[in-house]
């Protein structure tokens, strides 16, 4: 379970919204293990007929991944935003086994 921060600037996000945001940030653990903690910023442009934004950040050890996407709804926003941060984990552990592989065979 990540501890996962959500705010949302404006506005009361509904209990179902932030038990999605959750339910998906925990869903990237299975891509990193070494996950400390999330936030989660909801906000939007106007208030009838606005462009909803949703902003990721995910701290790990040594590093903090960030992606923000906009779209006509949350749950969109907040998909895409999840998908930037998935592919980003995975580029990071790739990068962090790869490193690992060359330290091992320059010391052999």
């Amino acid at each position: 379970m990540i501890k996962t921060n959500i705010t949302s600037r404006h506005f009361k996000a509904h209990e179902t919204l932030t038990d999605y945001i959750v339910q998906e940030i925990n869903s990237l653990e299975k891509y990193h293990a070494d996950i400390i903690h999330a936030d989660a910023i909801l906000s939007y442009e106007k208030a009838v007929n606005s462009v909803k934004i949703c902003e990721i950040l995910v701290k790990l050890k040594d590093k903090t991944l960030t992606a923000k996407e906009s779209s006509d709804d949350f749950v969109k926003s907040i998909d895409k935003a999840v998908d930037k941060i998935q592919t980003q984990l995975l580029k990071h552990k790739d990068k962090n086994t790869n490193n690992k592989k060359s330290a091992k065979s320059l010391k052999s």
